[in-house]
């Protein structure tokens, strides 16, 4: 199975520069989730978890699934999440 297709929103793209994240992670992160999680306000919006090693944490990668490419809407490194 290859890299789902996706694109970025524009935030998207800012938290990934910002926060030094590369789209190795967020790829990994869509292709091989450890978890799913609906968004608690958002019933469109998916939350695609995966650990990180490399930070001791774990991505959330925040997704629209529907179109096609699905969008990432935000990405962050969540210390409270343990898988």
């Amino acid at each position: 199975m290859g890299s789902p297709e996706y694109v970025l929103t524009q935030h998207a793209r800012e938290v990934l520069e910002k926060r030094g994240i590369p789209l190795e992670w967020i790829e990994r992160a869509l292709a091989f989730p450890e978890a799913v999680e609906k968004d608690r306000v958002d019933p469109s919006l998916e939350h695609r978890l995966v650990r990180i090693p490399e930070r001791g944490k774990v991505l959330r990668v925040v997704v629209n699934p529907k179109p096609h490419p699905m969008r990432v809407v935000t990405v962050f490194l969540d210390q409270r999440v343990v898988l």
